[in-house]
């Protein structure tokens, strides 16, 4: 396995540039690293357990990857949207987006991320739920959205800081969580870490 260097105490083990953007808001710096987590549903496993095991997988392949460099933090984090007990990650094509849509439309879903940040001896998670509803959207609304590229790598077929934010009504509870990354439970996290913030000009 190829070895990187890493510049600061956190590792971000996620290519999200939208979790890069929500650690650069609060002035975190960090190092970047897509980790090559195969992100499979196992049989017997529930939504949550889920995306907890790919958060704490992704955090150890960073660690991996950065050779155990000591000091180093390595945060891995998963974002899923549930209608119930229904999984919407990222859709496979417009078929899978648009019935996906048609679910949501004018109701409340939830959107759960669980985080993992870590070193090779100690540990912090945390699962993050946030409640969004959905406007009522027509046929034509929904092939506009897609046809705009965006819906393509969101799971649950939607970015709510981008076009997406038009298909919404109402938000309740962490909107960052929503985005990929609560950074109300995050920065706690981050204290106990020790990691900074606030930090000028970084990432």
């Amino acid at each position: 396995m190829t070895k990187i260097v890493c510049d600061n105490r956190l590792l971000l083990a996620s290519g999200s540039p939208r979790r890069a953007e929500l650690l650069a808001q609060i002035g975190v710096p960090f190092s970047q690293l897509a980790t090559a987590v195969v992100e499979q549903r196992q049989f017997d496993e529930s939504p949550l357990e889920y995306i907890q095991r790919l958060a704490h997988d992704k955090a150890i392949a960073g660690l991996q990857a950065a050779g155990g460099a000591g000091g180093l933090w390595s945060l891995g984090a998963d974002t899923v949207v549930m209608v119930g007990e229904r999984l919407l990650e990222k859709p496979l094509g417009f078929s899978d987006f648009e019935s996906m849509m048609l679910t949501l439309s004018g109701i409340e879903h939830s959107v759960f991320t669980a985080m993992c940040l870590r070193t090779e001896e100690r540990q912090f998670s945390r699962v993050v739920e946030t409640r969004v509803r959905f406007r009522h959207l027509s046929k034509a609304q929904i092939f506009a959205y897609w046809e705009s590229g965006e819906p393509a790598d969101k799971a649950g077929g939607y970015g709510i800081q981008g076009f997406g934010a038009a298909l919404v009504e109402a938000v309740s509870g962490s909107y960052s969580n929503v985005v990929g990354l609560p950074l109300e439970a995050l920065v706690p996290m981050l204290e106990h870490a020790g990691i900074p913030y606030w930090q000028e000009g970084q990432s």
